[in-house]
């Protein structure tokens, strides 16, 4: 089980960051799920028009609230930003090959974000057993060759998925679109935890797994609707090697 959150607009990285941060040791923890505490790795992804496809990524299998500081991202200026902090739901899949984001390569590449344990996916797609779910969802739900996550698309391949798992939230990343996957499996013992809330201003639109004080009052949050696929268009004209963002702090 994981944490997400994603920036668009004008926004301070080092606050972005700061909100993955508190998601990830539990201080803004508000939910009914098992886990407050994410300490299995982390990793982002950002635009960068120099870097190669035009995102820059970074993963560090450390917790978070430990390695964050000897990262590049709390310097960013950049008008996209997306964080996980990943709580391994299984033993042996930790090390840098199950921290996100995932990444695929070819004609259309993409990098993966997910939050959940789907262990059944994997027979979507011929497998005897399952490996590692996020990448077996990730396969899944993006197939190679993919250039537009299609909502109606999604969605109805989300509703394949056989039954045994929690939920579906990702984020899904190519070089001209974000898209924010919020899918849970009906039978999910933890709808709260699986939730997902955005936070829209005059500046920059966030949507996070958690409610995050200190980017603006809870009253300010919107719970994003279930069942949805929400595209951010990358903008390839942003400014990203002048100035940061001012803070996001919402009105209170």
């Amino acid at each position: 089980m994981c944490r997400l959150i994603v920036a668009t607009g004008e926004f301070r990285a080092r606050d972005i960051l700061a909100a993955a941060e508190a998601m990830s040791c539990g201080r803004t923890a508000d939910h009914d799920g098992p886990t407050d505490v994410h300490p299995n790795g982390w990793g982002a992804v950002w635009r960068e028009p120099d870097a190669p496809y035009g995102l820059g990524t970074h993963r560090d299998i450390r917790p978070l609230t430990d390695s964050f500081r000897q990262s590049p991202v709390p310097e960013l200026s950049t008008g996209f930003l997306a964080v996980h902090a990943r709580h391994a739901t299984l033993a042996k899949n930790h090390g840098m090959a199950f921290t996100h984001p995932l990444e695929r390569g070819g004609e259309v590449p993409w990098w993966f974000m997910h939050n959940g344990f789907l262990p059944t996916v994997h027979q979507l797609l011929g497998m005897d057993a399952s490996e590692f779910d996020s990448r077996e969802y990730f396969d899944y739900i993006v197939p190679d060759g993919t250039r537009v996550l299609d909502e109606k698309e999604t969605l109805e391949r989300l509703n394949r998925i056989p039954r045994g798992g929690s939920s579906g939230n990702a984020i899904a990343v190519n070089p001209t679109d974000a898209y924010v996957i919020h899918w849970t499996s009906p039978d999910t013992l933890s709808p709260r935890y699986f939730g997902m809330f955005r936070l829209r201003t005059d500046r920059c639109t966030v949507i996070a797994s958690e409610v995050i004080p200190d980017l603006a009052p809870a009253e300010h949050w919107e719970p994003l609707k279930p069942d949805n696929v929400i595209r951010l268009p990358l903008d390839p004209h942003h400014p990203s090697s002048v100035t940061q963002g001012a803070p996001i702090h919402a009105e209170r």
